[in-house]
């Protein structure tokens, strides 16, 4: 299902989705688009994979056990997608938002942020870690790839999960890192509901820092 969303973004809901394929369509989308095209942000869920960044040690895999493992082109180390998780992919002209990555990053991050706050719960940023965390647990994770000034892939956010698997790996490379979900912090809400909530806030977000952008400085030294 295809939405036109707001101001300019046009937001697909994917339905369930492997991890593979979409990332096949993201980098194609990428490869083909002009700077004319309208950015989308995709939501989707994927069944059980683990997935490890471009740079990522595969001795931050513990115990992979029957989950499949896949070598992706995002940033980062490893994390878990699966049922019960919202992920949106952020297909994004970083240079017609006038975002550097630096605040590319830090708009995913509040979006998050300020969607958490709308459902009453207070989290945070981690210097150095990128995300967001809940009572210093993560229940968002972070991972991008930009090439030609355009971004892809994106964030996720746990809804009603089962944790376990993310004991088999150490969550974006940090042993010992404590894993929540919306439900274990007393949102009940659906990931349906999540979706059409975040990307809102994602692009309320990403908005407003282009306008910053475009006021206060320009896009050149991103990083």
């Amino acid at each position: 299902m295809e939405s036109p969303g707001a101001q300019g973004f046009v937001v697909k809901y994917l339905g369930v989705q492997d991890y593979e394929s979409v990332c096949a369509a993201q980098q194609q989308f990428t490869r083909n688009r002009t700077f004319q095209d309208p950015d989308e942000l995709w939501a989707v869920a994927h069944p059980p994979v683990y997935t490890l960044g471009q740079a990522g040690k595969t001795e931050h895999v513990l115990d992979a056990g029957l989950i499949p493992l896949v070598r992706s082109d995002r940033g980062g180390q490893v994390t878990y997608h699966g049922p019960g998780q919202v992920v949106i992919y952020t297909l994004l002209n970083i240079r017609r938002l006038n975002l550097t990555v630096k605040s590319l990053v830090t708009s995913i991050e509040q979006s998050v942020i300020d969607y958490l706050g709308d459902l009453g719960l207070q989290a945070e940023t981690r210097t150095g870690a990128p995300g967001v965390y809940v009572q210093e647990q993560k229940i968002s994770a972070l991972g991008l790839r930009i090439t030609r000034g355009y971004s892809y892939h994106g964030l996720s956010l746990n809804v009603a999960m089962d944790l376990t698997p993310f004991d088999g790996i150490n969550p974006c490379g940090y042993e010992g890192l404590e894993i929540t979900d919306l439900k274990r912090q007393g949102v009940d809400c659906t990931p349906a509901e999540v979706e059409v909530g975040l990307t809102q806030a994602l692009i309320t977000r990403l908005r407003a820092n282009s306008d910053q952008g475009k006021s206060g400085h320009s896009a050149q030294g991103a990083g």
